[in-house]
C-alpha cells in the first residue's frame, strides 16, 4: 500500500492514477494530520510532499518516528527544498524526489520503499516472536541466557552471578528446554532477533 500525502488535489489524483496503473494499492490524504489520524494497521510506504500547510513532510516524518512507526517515507521536494530533503534523509526517509520527476523515477523509488517496508516488517515480526519466546524465562534464567549469548562459560557465569557452576548448569538446561533450542548458535540468533527491532512493532501494535 502506498499512502500519498499532498495538499494539492490534482497531484493526489495524478499520483493515484499512475500508481494504480502500475498495479499498486493507493490511499490518498489531503494533509498530514488526517494521515496520522488514520494510522491503524498501516502497512506499505508513505509518499509525501515536503511543503504543506498545517504540517510539512519533515514534521510528518518526525511524528512517525515519535510514535515508533517505521514506515518507509519518500519526500517530494521543490528545487529550493534540497537542504530540507537532506534533513529528512538523515531523520530516516528512504528517498527524496526533486520535482519535476519522471514516472519511472517515482515507480523505482516506490518499489525500493515497499521492499524496505517488507524487510522492516519481517524484522519486527521476528523480534516480536523472539520477545514472546524469551518471556517464558525467569529473571535468573534470563540473566544466564544473556551471559551465554555473549560467550561466557559456565564457570564464568557462575562467578559473575555468585553461584555454583552446578546451579548454572541447571539454569542453562532450563533455558535450552524452554526456548526449544538445540545449540548455542540458536540462542545467539534468538538474542539478535530480539534486539533487531522495536518489540512494540513497526506499526505501533503490541507483539
Amino acid at each position: 500500500m502506498v499512502h500519498v500525502v499532498d495538499d494539492d488535489a490534482a497531484i493526489r489524483d495524478s499520483l493515484r492514477i499512475l500508481l494504480e496503473s502500475a498495479g499498486l494499492a493507493v490511499r490518498t490524504y489531503p494533509n498530514a494530520p488526517l494521515f496520522l489520524d488514520a494510522l491503524e494497521d498501516i502497512h506499505g510506504c508513505v509518499l509525501t510532499d515536503m511543503r504543506m500547510p498545517e504540517m510539512d513532510g519533515l514534521e510528518l516524518q518526525q511524528r512517525l518516528n515519535e510514535r515508533g512507526l517505521r514506515l518507509p517515507v519518500i519526500v517530494m521536494t521543490g528545487q529550493g527544498d534540497i537542504p530540507i530533503a537532506v534533513r529528512a534523509m538523515k531523520a530516516g526517509a528512504v528517498d527524496f524526489l526533486e520535482k519535476p520527476f519522471s514516472d519511472e523515477a517515482l515507480l523505482d523509488a516506490i518499489q525500493r520503499a515497499l521492499a524496505e517496508g517488507a524487510r522492516r516488517e519481517a524484522l519486527e515480526h521476528e523480534a516480536c516472536e523472539a520477545h514472546r519466546r524469551l518471556a517464558v524465562l525467569t529473571s535468573r534464567e534470563r540473566e544466564v541466557f544473556d551471559l551465554l549469548v555473549i560467550g561466557l562459560s559456565t564457570k564464568a557465569i557462575a562467578n559473575e552471578l555468585g553461584v555454583s557452576p552446578r546451579t548454572i548448569e541447571v539454569h542453562r538446561a532450563r533455558v535450552f528446554e524452554k526456548l526449544q533450542a538445540h545449540s548455542l548458535p540458536e540462542l545467539v540468533r534468538l538474542a539478535m532477533a530480539a534486539g533487531a527491532a522495536n518489540p512494540a512493532g513497526s506499526f505501533g501494535e503490541s507483539c
